[in-house]
């Protein structure tokens, strides 16, 4: 399984993260098309004026990169001060942007309208999004997320973020450190001691909590390559930067996910059907639907999908999106994972992809991608179990 690590060694900010995802090697091409696509679709001509600068920087000796969102100075003199949640809300969800892209930039602003609710005692749809609601921290969260689902990792994970201390401004004047929405957001994961000074921001806390799940340490995994993204200020206990690790897990893992399940007896099964694509999107390492009879009789369907915590807000999201259900229910469950890697062989019938399971560095499993077996066979007018099986023996043959 590819596996992304964030590790925020001396914080961790929206802008910080995309350029460590640059600097790991995600493609520009996928942040400026997302960006263009969100300014086209809302005919925002603001959005198309942002300017997203990534400039070399070295910190303590490591080379990393600095990202800033230009903003027009006529732009920022007439920006709002704040933003509804909802008008950012329903800002993604008009653009045409990849659906994971989309799933995560709604479950972090999602995160941080509920934090910023509790906060101030009304309801998500009521929030004003101040800071977080400007447009470079749009792009931030924007960009982010739209980097991830290009690298598309199969599981994302985060070391804990530092707390920082002392005050910043906002405003509603100076407030403490850690802000309150960063604490909200965090709510259940841990965050350690740290030197004074903001380390992590509200964008920056909301976008690990939507999109990795915490582990107190960087798993067991092959190192394909690192990434650094510097922030503004500097410290003196720690190099401002957060890490980005892309990888292979080297050992069975033995995960701790959720199980989330919702009954459902009036939807149509067609809508069954979106629902389940929409939680694949969202970041569900599956997702199934099963015959039901509920209360009186009557007929209906189990909705179920397995997720990491981290994807859980961003899944629970599409799937009251998608569906007509009012409640879904969560369990705790382990899986135990074989490390996997996904190679290209060469078929008479063109190129098709296979899934690598080893155990102990043996391989025990090997899948063709059904999705490459399934064009292959159209294009040459054979059944798509052919192409399987000759993608199986080419892997034999130069495996």
């Amino acid at each position: 399984m590819t596996i992304l690590a964030l590790e925020p060694i001396g914080g961790v900010a929206g802008d910080m993260l995309v350029a460590a995802l640059l600097h790991l090697g995600a493609p520009r091409a996928a942040l400026d098309e997302g960006i263009a696509a969100l300014a086209k679709e809302t005919k925002d001509a603001d959005l198309r004026s942002l300017r997203v600068v990534a400039a070399p920087v070295e910190v303590n000796g490591i080379a990393a990169l600095h990202v800033t969102v230009e903003v027009p100075d006529a732009v920022r003199e007439r920006e709002p001060h704040h933003r509804p949640y909802r008008q950012i809300r329903d800002l993604l969800a008009g653009a045409a942007l990849p659906r994971r892209a989309k799933a995560l930039a709604q479950a972090a602003f999602h995160g941080l309208a509920e934090a910023e609710g509790r906060i101030h005692g009304v309801a998500p749809d009521e929030v004003e999004l101040h800071e977080v609601g400007a447009l470079d921290s749009i792009v931030d969260v924007l960009g982010a997320s739209l980097l991830v689902a290009v690298l598309d990792p199969g599981r994302i994970v985060a070391l804990p973020p530092p707390a920082g201390s002392g005050t910043v401004r906002s405003r509603h004047g100076p407030i403490p450190v850690p802000a309150p929405a960063v604490l909200e957001v965090l709510r259940g994961r841990p965050i350690r001691s740290s030197g004074p000074g903001e380390r992590t921001t509200p964008t920056g806390a909301a976008l690990l909590a939507a999109m990795s799940e915490p582990v107190d340490s960087l798993p067991s995994m092959t190192v394909r390559r690192a990434g650094y993204g510097a922030g503004t200020k500097r410290w003196d206990d720690a190099p401002n930067l957060l890490r980005a690790i892309l990888g292979e897990e080297t050992a069975p893992a033995r995960e701790s996910l959720v199980v989330l399940e919702a009954n459902l007896d009036d939807l149509s099964p067609q809508f069954v059907a979106a629902a389940l694509e929409a939680a694949l999107a969202a970041g569900a390492l599956d997702a199934w639907i099963a015959p039901l009879t509920m209360k009186k009789g009557r007929p209906g369907h189990l909705f179920g999908a397995l997720v990491a915590e981290g994807m859980r807000a961003a899944v629970e999201a599409a799937i009251f999106r998608e569906t007509s259900t009012l409640g879904i229910r969560a369990t705790r469950a382990e899986r135990t994972a074989l490390p996997r890697e996904i190679l290209e062989v060469h078929t008479e019938y063109g190129p098709v992809r296979v899934k690598i399971g080893r155990l102990a560095g043996a391989v025990v499993n090997v899948a063709p991608e059904f999705e490459d077996c399934r064009a292959r066979a159209a294009e040459r007018g054979v059944a798509v179990k052919e192409v399987a099986a000759a993608a199986i023996a080419a892997f034999r043959r130069e495996g």
